[in-house]
C-alpha cells in the first residue's frame, strides 16, 4: 500500500510540474531567398531564454516547460518578428524574416503579465535597445532615455537625473530593475538613480498610469531597466567598455562576463566612473559637481523543465559632491563654505575646480540589492514568485571643519523587502487571466547624523490585482482592476545639542526632558482602487490603433507628510502635511502606429486629470515677504506641501524613414500642457494658472548614414548628425517665485562609429566618437535645478543661475568576446 501511494505521488508530481522532455527547434530563413540565416537571435522573454542560430540558420532549445510563449526573432537588417507559439514534447517551428531598414523593438515585458508585442498592447510603451544606448552620448542612465518623446529629466548637473514622464516625476514614476521596484529615498531630487550605467541591454518606458501592475508610485509611468542577458546556451561571452568624456574629464570602464551551459547561467560585471567638475561657456567649471562611482553586479540562474530561478545581486557606491551655487558678486567666481558659521567664503581656486579629488562637502549614496525571480510551470498554468531585499544608505556630509568633516549631517538608512506573486490561470476560451499580489515592507532609520529632515518610519504596502487579455486576431482587449493599501507609522524623535560639538543629536528616555521634538508619533493608512481597460486593433500589417483608459493611485511619500527641517541639498526649510489624501489620476490615451519596410511613424495623444495633486509652495508673511524658519541660528525660506487639482494633456509623435537604404532620417516631437486648477476666484491668476516645471516643446531630428558595403577592416561604420530644438517655456508658475521663464535653445550633436576587424575578419574592437552640444552653446534646461542656484538678483554679465553642460566629446571603445 505504501509503495502504491509513492507511485501515485510521483505520477501526480509528474503531471503537475510537467517533467516530460520538451524542446523547441527549427530554422530561421530569409523570407525572399529562403536561405538559412546564421547568427539570428531567438528569445523567449518569459523564460529569460536565448539562443543563436548556427551557420545554417538552425536553432534549438531544450528542457522547456510545456506552455504558450511569445517568441521574438531578430537579426541585423531584418524586421523583428514575434509570434505566440505552444511548446509541447518535441516542437519544431521555422521562421522567416523580412529585410527591413527600420528598427522596432517588438516585444516588451513591462506593464503586462506576460511578454507582449508593443503593437498589441493598449498601453503607451516604448523600448530602446543596447545599440541605442551605446551609440548615443549620455552622462547617466536616465539621461540616456531623456530624448524619448514624452520623457525628460530633472537634473542637478551631469550625473544626477530623475526621470520625468509627461510632466510628472519623482515618486509618481516607478523605476524598476529587471521588474523589481527600486527603493532609495527617491523623493529627494539631489541624488540620481542608484544603478550601473553600463549594465543594461534594454530600457522599457510606460507613459501613463501603470498602477494596475505596480501599485503606488506608478501613477505617471514606469521605467524598467533590464540588465544584460546571459550568454547563449553552451557559450561564454562578455564585453569590456572604456570611455572618456572631455567636458568633465569623465573616465569610465566596465567589464562583463557571462556563461551558460546545460540550463545553468551565470554572469558578473564590475564598473567604475569618476569625473571632475563639469564646465560651460558662462560659468567655467561648476564647483562641487565631481563624482566617483563603483558598481558590482552578478547573477546566477537555472532553467529546467519545471521552470526557472534567477538570483541577482548588485552593489552601487557613489560619492557625489553637493553644489550650492555660491559666488563672488563681482567676479562671479564660485566660493566655498569653510566654517560652520559660514561668515566668510573664499573664492575656489583653479586647482580645486580641476581635480578628481572629492571635496569635504559631499554626499555618499550606497545601495545594495538581492532578489530572486522564480517561475513554476504546471500543466496549463504558471506561478511567478519573486522576492527582493534592498538597503539604501545615504549620507550628506555638510560640516566643513575638522574634526567633524566625516560626521554626516543627513544620515538615512532604508531597508526594503519587496514581494511579488502572480498566478496565470489556465486559459478559458483564449482568455488570458492572471491574479496576483505585490508590495513591500520598509524600515527607515533617520536617527543618525546631525540634521533631521524626515523621521524614522515603518511602512507596509499590499496590493492585489486581476488582469485579463483576449486576442481576437486583429483586435486585442486587455484590462484589469487592483486594490492597494499602505500602512504608515512615524516614530517620534527628540533632539538636543551635543555638549561637545553643539550639533543636534537624537536623545531618548530621561534625556528627552527639555529637548526639541521635531517629529511626533503618527500612524495612518492610505488605500485606493485602480484599474485599466484598453484595446489595440491591427488594421493591417502596417497600421495599428490603440485606446486605453486608466486610473492611477499614489500614496503621499514620507517627505510630503512628515518633513520638518532644513534639507542640505536645497537650502530651504521644508514642512510636510500629515492630513494629505492619496493622489488619483484618470487618463485616456489614443494612439496610432505605422510600420513598413522603409518607414515607421506614430502618434499618441493623452489627457490626464489628477485629484489631490501634491505640490510645494513657498510660504509668505501677511506683508508678502518670505516666511523664514530658523535652524542653527540661520534663517531659511519656508516651503510647505499643498494639495490641489491639475489637468495635463499633450501629444508625442515620431516619423522615421529611409531616403535610401543607407540613410536614416528620424524625427520626433513632444508637447505637453499643464492647467493648474488648484486655485479659484481671485487666486486664479496668470501667476498660478500653470502647473510648475512642465517640459517645453521639443523636436529632435537625426540624420544617420550607414555604409552597407562590406569592408576588409571596418564593420558597419556610420556617421550621424542630430538637431535638438527646445522651445522657450513661458507657461510657468511664477507665484512665490516658484519658477521662471526659460529661453529656448538649439543643440547640435554628432557621432560616428565602426567595428574594426583584423585581416582574418575577426572583430578587434568597436570604436565610437560622439559629441553633444558641438558648438558649445550656453543654455539652461527648464528642468535643471541648477538654474535656480543663485543668491543675487542681478549679475555683471546679465546671467543668473548655473548653466547646463557645454561641449562634451566622448571616445568609447567596446570589446566583445
Amino acid at each position: 500500500m505504501k509503495l502504491r501511494s509513492i507511485v501515485l505521488y510521483i505520477i501526480l508530481l509528474y503531471s503537475i510540474v510537467g517533467q516530460a522532455q520538451h524542446t523547441l527547434s527549427g530554422k530561421i530563413r530569409d523570407k525572399e531567398t529562403k536561405q538559412g540565416m546564421p547568427f539570428a537571435s531567438i528569445a523567449i522573454p518569459d523564460l529569460h531564454a536565448y539562443a543563436l542560430s548556427d551557420s545554417l540558420g538552425n536553432y534549438y532549445f531544450d528542457k522547456l516547460p510545456a506552455a504558450t510563449y511569445q517568441v521574438q526573432i531578430s537579426a541585423i537588417g531584418y524586421q523583428t518578428y514575434s509570434r505566440v507559439i505552444s511548446v509541447s514534447s518535441a516542437t519544431q517551428i521555422d521562421f522567416e524574416l523580412s529585410q527591413s531598414t527600420t528598427e522596432l523593438a517588438e516585444v516588451v515585458v513591462t506593464g503586462s503579465s506576460k511578454a507582449t508585442e508593443i503593437k498589441k498592447s493598449p498601453v503607451s510603451i516604448v523600448s530602446v535597445n543596447r545599440q541605442y544606448l551605446t551609440t548615443n552620448l549620455s552622462t547617466n542612465i536616465i539621461d540616456a532615455i531623456a530624448k524619448i518623446p514624452g520623457v525628460s529629466a530633472v537634473t542637478t548637473g551631469p550625473n544626477i537625473s530623475k526621470p520625468v514622464i509627461r510632466g510628472l516625476g519623482f515618486n509618481r514614476i516607478l523605476t524598476l530593475y529587471d521588474g523589481m521596484r527600486q527603493e532609495g529615498q527617491q523623493w529627494g531630487d539631489e541624488h540620481g538613480i542608484e544603478m550601473d550605467n553600463y549594465a543594461f541591454d534594454r530600457i522599457e518606458v510606460i507613459k501613463g498610469p501603470a498602477s494596475l501592475m505596480y501599485g503606488s508610485d506608478a501613477l505617471a509611468g514606469v521605467v524598467n531597466l533590464i540588465p544584460n542577458q546571459p550568454a547563449f546556451e553552451n557559450k561564454i561571452s562578455g564585453n569590456v567598455t572604456t570611455e572618456y568624456q572631455t567636458n568633465n574629464s569623465m573616465i569610465g570602464g566596465s567589464a562583463f562576463v557571462s556563461g551558460s551551459h546545460n540550463g545553468i547561467e551565470w554572469g558578473t560585471r564590475l564598473s567604475q566612473r569618476m569625473a571632475k567638475n563639469f564646465q560651460n561657456p558662462v560659468d567655467g567649471r561648476v564647483y562641487n559637481t565631481a563624482f566617483r562611482e563603483t558598481d558590482v553586479n552578478g547573477f546566477f540562474g537555472v532553467h529546467k523543465k519545471w521552470g526557472g530561478s534567477h538570483l541577482r545581486l548588485s552593489l552601487f557606491d557613489n560619492t557625489q559632491e553637493i553644489p550650492d551655487g555660491s559666488r563672488d558678486s563681482l567676479t562671479r567666481r564660485f566660493t566655498k563654505q569653510i566654517t560652520e558659521d559660514d561668515s566668510f567664503r573664499p573664492v575656489v581656486t583653479d586647482s580645486e575646480l580641476n581635480t578628481y579629488t572629492i571635496s569635504v562637502l559631499h554626499q555618499r549614496v550606497q545601495h545594495y540589492r538581492a532578489y530572486l525571480k522564480n517561475s513554476f510551470f504546471f500543466t496549463n498554468s504558471r506561478l511567478d514568485a519573486n522576492i527582493g531585499f534592498q538597503r539604501s544608505v545615504r549620507r550628506e556630509f555638510s560640516h566643513p571643519e575638522i574634526p567633524y568633516q566625516n560626521l554626516a549631517g543627513l544620515y538615512l538608512q532604508l531597508n526594503t523587502l519587496t514581494y511579488d506573486a502572480k498566478y496565470f490561470i489556465p486559459e478559458f476560451n483564449h482568455w488570458e487571466t492572471a491574479v496576483g499580489i505585490n508590495g513591500m515592507y520598509q524600515v527607515n532609520d533617520a536617527t543618525q547624523g546631525t540634521e533631521f529632515l524626515i523621521p524614522s518610519y515603518q511602512q507596509f504596502d499590499f496590493g492585489s490585482f486581476l488582469t485579463v487579455k483576449k486576442d481576437f486576431g486583429k483586435l486585442t482587449l486587455a484590462g484589469g482592476m487592483r486594490y492597494d493599501r499602505r500602512s504608515f507609522n512615524n516614530h517620534e524623535l527628540y533632539t538636543k545639542p551635543n555638549s561637545v560639538s553643539g550639533f543636534d543629536e537624537v536623545v531618548t528616555g530621561i534625556n528627552t526632558v527639555g529637548a526639541d521634538k521635531p517629529f511626533n508619533e503618527y500612524s495612518t493608512t492610505f488605500n485606493g482602487f485602480t484599474g485599466s481597460a484598453g484595446l489595440s486593433y491591427l488594421v493591417n500589417d502596417a497600421l495599428a490603433l490603440k485606446l486605453n483608459v486608466s486610473r492611477g493611485y499614489r500614496a503621499p511619500n514620507i517627505s510630503e507628510i512628515s518633513s520638518n527641517g532644513v534639507h542640505p541639498g536645497t537650502n530651504l526649510y521644508q514642512i510636510g502635511n500629515s492630513q494629505f489624501k492619496p493622489e488619483f489620476s484618470g487618463q485616456i490615451d489614443v494612439g496610432a502606429s505605422f510600420t513598413s519596410r522603409n518607414a515607421n511613424a506614430g502618434i499618441s495623444l493623452f489627457a490626464n486629470k489628477i485629484d489631490h495633486y501634491i505640490f510645494n509652495q513657498r510660504l509668505l508673511t501677511n506683508s508678502g515677504k518670505d516666511s523664514l524658519s530658523y535652524n542653527g541660528g540661520v534663517a531659511y525660506p519656508t516651503y510647505q506641501f499643498q494639495q490641489g487639482k491639475i489637468l495635463l494633456y499633450g501629444l508625442e509623435a515620431n516619423i522615421d524613414f529611409h531616403l535610401v537604404q543607407q540613410l536614416h532620417f528620424d524625427n520626433s516631437a513632444s508637447l505637453i500642457f499643464g492647467d493648474n486648477n488648484s486655485y479659484s476666484g481671485a487666486l486664479k491668476t496668470d501667476q498660478t494658472k500653470y502647473v510648475p516645471f512642465m517640459p517645453p516643446f521639443r523636436y529632435i531630428s537625426e540624420l544617420k548614414y550607414e555604409w552597407l558595403k562590406k569592408s576588409a577592416f571596418f564593420d558597419k561604420p556610420f556617421v550621424k548628425v542630430q538637431l535638438n530644438y527646445t522651445a522657450t517655456q513661458a507657461r510657468v508658475f511664477t507665484f512665490d517665485n516658484t519658477e521662471s521663464r526659460t529661453a529656448g535653445y538649439v543643440l547640435i550633436n554628432v557621432g560616428a562609429g565602426t567595428g574594426i576587424k583584423n585581416k582574418s575578419g575577426k572583430s578587434i574592437v568597436d570604436f565610437y566618437l560622439m559629441a553633444n552640444n558641438l558648438f558649445d552653446t550656453a543654455y539652461q534646461d527648464h528642468l535643471s535645478r541648477l538654474k535656480y542656484f543663485e543668491q543675487y538678483a542681478a549679475s555683471p554679465n546679465g546671467r543668473l543661475g548655473i548653466f547646463n553642460m557645454g561641449r562634451n566629446i566622448s571616445i568609447k571603445l567596446v570589446k566583445n568576446f
